[in-house]
C-alpha cells in the first residue's frame, strides 16, 4: 500500500481496494473533470476515494506521469496502429473521412 488510497498491484496504481486505476482517473483529472464527475463515472468508488487519489497523483505527478507514458509506449510497441496491421482497411477508413469531410 502506498498510501491511504492507492495501492501498487501487478505494475499499475489502483485506487485501494478496487480495480479502478489510477491512470483512469488521471485521465479524467487532465480533461478538465471536477472530483465530483470523475466520482459519477465511477460508482465503485466514493468521493473521499476519488479526491485521495488526485492527491496522490498530484504529489507524485511527475513520476505518474511518467509510469502512464511508460505504460502508453509499451502499448503502442504491443499493438501496431491500424494502418501497419490492416493497410486496406486503413485504407478504405481514410477515403470515407474524406469523403465526409468533402462532401461532393
Amino acid at each position: 500500500m502506498l498510501g491511504e488510497y492507492i495501492e501498487q498491484r501487478e505494475g499499475g496504481y489502483y485506487v485501494a481496494g478496487t480495480r479502478v486505476s489510477l491512470d483512469s482517473l488521471v485521465y479524467a483529472f487532465r480533461d478538465g473533470e471536477s472530483p465530483e464527475t470523475i466520482q459519477q463515472n465511477f460508482p465503485s468508488l466514493t468521493l473521499e476515494q476519488v479526491y485521495g487519489a488526485i492527491a496522490f497523483y498530484l504529489g507524485r505527478q511527475a513520476h505518474i506521469d511518467d509510469h502512464i507514458r511508460q505504460g502508453e509506449e509499451a502499448l503502442r510497441r504491443l499493438i501496431p496502429p491500424l494502418s501497419e496491421r490492416k493497410p486496406e482497411a486503413y485504407a478504405r477508413l481514410q477515403r470515407a473521412r474524406e469523403q465526409m469531410a468533402n462532401p461532393s
